[in-house]
């Protein structure tokens, strides 16, 4: 046998050595292999499942603390009336502030009694008659809102009421004359800016969408 022959059965053994050593570690798992991964499938499910279930209600947190007692008022509103929106409340809050302030300064009460309840009405129609005792006259321009924030809110789940707290600041301009024209009150030619926290009140739930105010303060 010459050398040649003798090479290639040399380089062939080691060849054979090579290709049973390499089986016997790429059939393993063993080592530094990482272990199969659960299917993406399965965990976007569970992550969207989480967010929808404790994941926190912005509508409630965007106005208050989120683990404050009105925060947990409010949501219990909700779950009284699913439909109810605190974001959606608040801009119906800002007109109705507009309506019932510019109906008290012009003293037309009578157009908002609907929507405030029977105290507060009886308390602003005092003011409002008292001016015309004087025989006052009252210009008013509203110039806009500054701000609308919600302070407090309460619910009483034995009778489903709802009571929300809004804090309100604005800008109208206001003057009272009396019978002979003269300013006795505010300023035809002034803006004055204006701080009110307001309470609204409704039973959740009910047919009637309407809130009423119920108690006002500075």
């Amino acid at each position: 046998m010459n050398n040649n022959v003798i090479s290639l059965l040399v380089l062939a053994g080691i060849a054979i050595f090579l290709i049973l050593r390499l089986k016997s570690v790429l059939g393993t798992r063993e080592g530094f292999e990482k272990p199969p991964l659960p299917s993406p499938q399965a965990g976007t499910r569970k992550g969207k499942f989480e967010v929808i279930e404790g994941g926190v209600d912005r509508d409630i947190a965007d106005h208050v603390p989120e683990d404050s007692d009105a925060a947990r008022a409010l949501a219990a509103m909700k779950q009284a009336e699913p439909s109810f929106s605190v974001s959606e409340f608040l801009s119906g809050a800002r007109g109705a502030y507009e309506m019932i302030l510019m109906a008290f300064e012009k003293g037309d009460l009578g157009s908002v009694k609907p929507f405030m309840s029977p105290d507060v009405y009886e308390t602003l129609d005092e003011v409002v008659e008292a001016r015309k005792a004087r025989g006052l006259t009252v210009t008013a321009e509203f110039m806009g809102i500054r701000e609308v924030s919600l302070q407090d809110a309460e619910f009483d789940r034995s009778s489903s009421e709802g009571e929300v707290t809004v804090r309100f600041a604005s800008e109208l301009i206001s003057a009272a004359r009396d019978a002979a024209g003269e300013v006795v009150e505010g300023n035809p030619n002034e803006v004055r800016r204006q701080r009110d926290v307001w309470t609204f009140a409704r039973k959740m739930g009910s047919d009637d969408p309407n809130w009423q105010l119920v108690a006002t303060g500075e």
